[in-house]
């Protein structure tokens, strides 16, 4: 009994022992080769000049001295020293601490194979994870370190350099950055430490570090997938292009929880300020992990691809400039509003006077972000929790049978599949779904029914529930997000042509369809990267709807049915408004494209089958609390009484949201969690409703000239609510 309990002892100390890391892995003399780079000394001289412009030779020595000693600061909480001792213990405590709380870490043996093989290159590795809870940060070193892999260097926001932590931090590869790189207290650009950072970056490159950057910039407090922030991508694209650096292998990586350590963000999605981080929060998060299990983590690495290739690819076929959302979605709100009509408050002026080069590489590394963020979402495998919260918001809001549920569980474990999608789990639905339940703890209620003899599965109606429950089930969001978006429009185009809703035999034009999904996708486009950026919303809505053809969702009409049938005025007049970049052009496909510009457009109807309404109306619901945030973000655009700091509207119109709900005016309670208010804030800005200006650099929100008459606010409202499935 005791040789056991010291050969399990044993065991762990071996483990870390036998790991390959040690010292000459690591980069070294990174902080004098920083500072000596040509750059820098130019950032330098550049910063020391400003501070004394008229001076004499020595004021300008005195002045460079003492930029260079600024900078060595910044760098001193910039540049981590790797130690692997501390990568050792930090292994071997993570070893023991993930052992007490997670089921597994799931890994795929041939993805980490594929790493090996790209390390083995002699290139730079760049990991892009998926950023869902501080343990990120440690999840992927630690992966790594347990099969030989070199540790890579981390980017961390500045608001973990605390005490203690930050040495900690150091020791294992976290550098601090600033959550925004170019801006000074006084609000200029910070060309010091943009100089820094980027030298600092081309010096890990260099030398051939691996590193991990956070693309989504902080954790995701929705469950979906964040907008890219593509700053420090920008940084490492910089330094591809200086020659310095052959090339550097991109590996987009999924995080999958049962369950996140931090449980959910409720505080935060409710309004409340977010909390530094302190040494002692740490602690007692830690404390509060040992007395919880979570569950299950799963980590997958995409196929590592070519930064160099795939910017040749990108310069071989021009990167044309994107629809803005104004020019996209004003012609469907406001059909009758002048084509040539007055932008005002657009940022067109600015786009015209910016360097075209600029604009194009800013789309550049704005599209490669959007791929990276897109692959890793389609890595990231669907878990247990994630069907079980969908299902229980958006299926049985009002409860259902243990039986029912699983029998619905394992249908939609098969649908996910069919999607070419991973799961997080495997082994009896039941036994699976039960072990989902109880991680999910207080958002559900669980009661025992004596007239089926079985169990009662409802889920808590109490707002941090079902906000809870929300950001669970927007884990699988992505899955079905396109088939959503066309199941809206759907509803929307029938509801158009008249009253029999979706469940009547009308017919629909496939043409109009793929249109109002694609203004839909626009409208949408806040909530994370829908497609790749390399197709359109229209080419990716089409293959969506053809998908639907195929399940038998959608049926093509015969041609008698389809004789005298055609579009309405209003949507012709519609039609015409879209802009040309809309349309899915054959020049730029393939010769024998089933979807040249000669095809007939054909006409759908709609399967009355149980099976596939069930199907469309779970997929309506599913987007229903993001319309439902929006729309009524539209309403309370109506009493606008601007001009008015954009934190302040964004505190009232989220306080609005949550009265609506405390009410019980709201279908969905999680309509009003404060990132879809942002959202929605950002969506009436990039489409032109509001106009910002910058006031002692706090963003002020004001009406735009378009949507100052009430009637051009209530077609917003309009166009928004046509989605929306009563």
């Amino acid at each position: 009994m005791h040789r056991g309990w010291l050969a399990r002892r044993l065991s762990y100390v071996l483990f870390i022992q036998e790991r390959d890391v040690h010292k000459g892995m690591f980069a070294t003399n990174v902080t004098e080769n920083v500072l000596n780079s040509s750059r820098v000394q130019e950032a330098i001289a550049e910063v020391a000049g400003e501070l004394n412009p008229d001076g004499s030779a020595q004021q300008q020595s005195k002045a460079v001295n003492k930029v260079k000693k600024k900078a060595r600061k910044i760098l001193q909480e910039m540049v981590a020293t790797v130690s692997p001792a501390m990568i050792r213990l930090t292994g071997w405590v993570l070893l023991k601490l993930f052992n007490s709380f997670f089921w597994n870490i799931q890994i795929h043996k041939g993805q980490l194979e594929m790493v090996k093989a790209a390390t083995e290159m002699n290139l730079p590795l760049i990991f892009l994870p998926v950023h869902r809870s501080h343990i990120d940060y440690l999840l992927l070193t630690f992966i790594l370190f347990c099969h030989n892999i070199k540790a890579p260097y981390i980017a961390s926001g500045n608001n973990l350099n605390i005490p203690i932590f930050s040495t900690l931090i150091h020791k294992l590869g976290g550098f601090f950055i600033r959550r925004r790189l170019d801006e000074t207290p006084d609000g200029r650009k910070d060309i010091l430490y943009r100089a820094l950072l980027h030298g600092h970056i081309v010096e890990l490159l260099r030398q051939q570090q691996f590193l991990e950057i956070f693309l989504e910039g902080t954790r995701s407090r929705s469950g979906k997938i964040s907008c890219a922030r593509a700053g420090l991508l920008s940084v490492v694209v910089d330094t591809l292009s200086t020659n310095t650096i052959p090339d550097i292998l991109i590996i987009p990586v999924g995080i999958s929880y049962d369950r996140i350590i931090e449980g959910h963000y409720n505080g935060e999605q409710l309004g409340k300020p977010k909390k530094n981080e302190s040494l002692w929060s740490i602690a007692r998060g830690v404390i509060r992990m040992l007395r919880k299990n979570y569950g299950c983590v799963r980590v997958d690495f995409a196929q590592p691809f070519s930064l160099k290739e795939y910017l040749e690819s990108q310069s071989q076929k021009p990167v044309s400039a994107p629809l803005s959302l104004e020019q996209a979605l004003l012609p469907a709100i406001l059909p009758s509003r002048p084509s040539d009509a007055a932008d005002e408050g657009t940022d067109m002026s600015i786009n015209e006077s910016r360097n075209a080069t600029d604009e194009s590489r800013r789309r550049l590394i704005a599209y490669l972000a959007e791929h990276i963020l897109f692959t890793a979402s389609k890595s990231c495998a669907i878990m247990s929790t994630h069907i079980v919260a969908c299902l229980l918001l958006y299926r049985h809001r009002q409860g259902i049978g243990l039986s029912t549920l699983v029998e619905d569980f394992f249908v939609m474990k098969e649908e996910v599949l069919a999607r070419d999608f991973d799961l997080g789990f495997s082994g009896n639905s039941e036994d699976v779904v039960m072990h989902a339940i109880q991680l999910l703890g207080n958002c559900i209620t669980i009661t025992h029914t004596s007239k089926n003899d079985e169990f009662f599965i409802t889920p808590s109606t109490t707002i941090p529930s079902v906000f809870e429950l929300n950001f669970y089930s927007n884990g699988v969001l992505h899955v079905f997000i396109m088939e959503a978006i066309i199941a809206c429009s759907l509803y929307a185009v029938l509801k158009k042509r008249g009253p029999g809703g979706p469940a009547s035999p009308s017919l629909v034009s496939q043409e109009q369809l793929v249109r109002k999904a694609a203004s839909l996708c626009y409208l949408l486009s806040n909530e994370g990267t829908i497609s790749l950026p390399c197709q359109t919303f229209y080419q990716t809505c089409h293959e969506t709807v053809g998908r639907f053809i195929q399940y038998g969702i959608l049926i093509v009409a015969e041609q008698d049915d389809q004789e005298d049938i055609s579009p309405g005025l209003a949507e012709q007049q519609w039609d015409k408004k879209l802009p040309e970049p809309l349309s899915w052009r054959s020049d730029e496909e393939d010769e024998d494209s089933d979807f040249g510009e000669e095809q007939r457009d054909c006409y759908l109807k709609v399967s009355q089958s149980k099976e596939h309404q069930q199907f469309i109306t779970f997929l309506q619901r599913l987007l229903g609390p993001l319309l439902e945030a929006y729309s009524s973000a539209a309403v309370f655009i109506h009493n606008f009484g601007g001009p008015v700091p954009e934190p302040e509207y964004l505190q009232k119109l989220h306080k609005y949201l949550i009265t609506r709900t405390e009410r019980r005016v709201a279908v969905y309670a999680e309509s009003a969690t404060y990132c879809l208010v942002k959202n929605a804030v950002k969506t009436f800005k990039d489409i032109g409703v509001f106009k910002e200006t910058k006031q002692k650099r706090v963003s002020v929100l004001e009406l735009s000239n378009t949507f100052l008459p009430q009637c051009n606010r209530q077609k917003l409202l309009e166009y928004i609510l046509s989605f929306v499935v009563l």
